[in-house]
């Protein structure tokens, strides 16, 4: 997660704070430990387990951290953002800190998702939300943290997918009768709907499917602009 802009509330997508042992929202991201399970805040998919021990001696390197601990992305990382070995071949991240107007942010983001690339897309969106005025700050959070519900969903972690969806929607929800930018909100709250319904184990929308598990990305991926088609379709 990119988010270096810090106003003391909700950070912009939440990737960092979903616990990868128990699928929870760690509500106190300083602790060494979720406060749920108990697991280490870098859980083990976070761990080189190619790498030399620490000087330390305690074993597997850790995620990399600056001089404040706010973990670094050297890391490099695969389709759906999930940490590979050091030196693993990856899947290159969004540059940070583009400026994109809201109908390239829009197209360059529902390309990603459509590639089943959420990851990557929340990357987008979460500039988007860095540079947007005060009074759209909440729309393009809210955005990002469906893309986030998508990542956790397409990972298999039913908890942290839904978790992300909800807090998505609940931001997205204001603006559903005057939605910017041909946003379409509505659809976009219906679609988290379904699928946070899907990860219970309810049916999924459009499709009658059922059952908790990682769900396709792509398929999955939904419209953020009504008529919008897929990229390459």
């Amino acid at each position: 997660m990119n988010d270096t802009h810090d106003e003391g509330g909700d950070p912009a997508c939440w990737l960092d704070r979903v616990c990868d042992a128990c699928g929870r929202i760690r509500e106190r991201p300083g602790s060494d430990v979720c406060e749920h399970c108990g697991a280490a805040a870098d859980g083990p998919e976070e761990e080189d387990r190619t790498a030399p021990p620490a000087a330390s001696g305690t074993g597997a390197r850790r995620r990399d951290r600056d001089e404040t601990g706010r973990a670094r992305n050297a890391r490099p990382r695969d389709g759906l953002g999930r940490p590979l070995p050091y030196g693993a071949p990856g899947v290159d991240r969004q540059p940070e800190g583009v400026a994109r107007t809201p109908a390239e942010t829009l197209a360059e983001a529902q390309r990603l998702l459509d590639f089943g690339m959420p990851f990557h897309a929340h990357e987008v969106l979460e500039d988007a939300w860095k540079a947007a005025p005060e009074a759209e700050r909440e729309l393009w959070r809210g955005l990002a943290q469906l893309a986030v519900g998508l990542t956790h969903a397409a990972r298999g972690n039913a908890v942290g997918g839904t978790a992300l969806l909800e807090r998505g929607a609940s931001a997205l929800a204001p603006y559903a009768a005057a939605a910017p930018y041909g946003i379409d909100v509505a659809g976009l709250l219906a679609w988290a709907d379904g699928l946070t319904g899907r990860l219970a184990g309810g049916p999924a929308a459009g499709d009658g499917a059922a059952g908790p598990g990682p769900v396709p990305a792509a398929e999955t991926a939904p419209r953020l602009r009504a008529g919008q088609g897929r990229a390459g379709a």
